[in-house]
């Protein structure tokens, strides 16, 4: 199994996508990438943490390489804006990716030159080394199959997950 760490705006929306993929194990909101000494989640939008909304997806590479894994983070989110995706502004809605180990570090690099490829303004994604991640409570986990009437699931994530769906449908799961 493998375990990346990566922030590409909205937690709630990075999650939505991995769970629905096959050979994901687990997915996990949570925050990373601060200076505080713990992080929840009204703490992290007062922007007092420097932490990133950001993912832990496990995932099983024998059924979802890495490389499509972080072609769809890459996809499914504006990796040319700066502390914003969308609506969501803030350092907390940047675009990082966390890496574990040297052998990550240099998938990531390799995933952000693919990328570049594919967005006409150069690409913001923040390259860090993994430190402390905290997961976020409980009614962020799994949020959009949770909270199917709420207005920013229809307008903002179900539009990614369609993207996704289109671009990389044989690893889409029925859920």
């Amino acid at each position: 199994m493998t375990t990346y760490t990566l922030a590409g705006g909205c937690f709630w929306c990075l999650d939505a996508v991995f769970r629905r993929l096959s050979g994901v194990v687990t997915s996990v909101v949570g925050y990373t990438g601060g200076t505080a000494a713990d992080a929840s989640y009204y703490r992290v939008a007062s922007g007092t943490t420097e932490h990133a909304e950001a993912v832990q997806v496990t995932f099983d590479e024998s059924i979802l390489p890495a490389k499509d894994l972080l072609d769809i983070f890459f996809l499914i989110h504006n990796p040319t804006t700066l502390n914003q995706q969308g609506a969501d502004i803030g350092p907390h809605y940047r675009s990082a990716m966390f890496y574990a180990d040297p052998t990550q570090q240099a998938e990531f690099t390799t995933a952000l030159s693919r990328a570049s490829l594919h967005w006409d303004e150069p690409i913001v994604t923040q390259l860090t080394s993994l430190e402390k991640f905290y997961p976020a409570e409980p009614e962020h986990q799994d949020y959009f199959t949770n909270n199917p009437t709420n207005p920013y699931c229809s307008v903002v994530i179900s539009p990614k997950i369609i993207k996704a769906r289109r671009a990389y449908n044989h690893y889409f799961k029925e859920i």
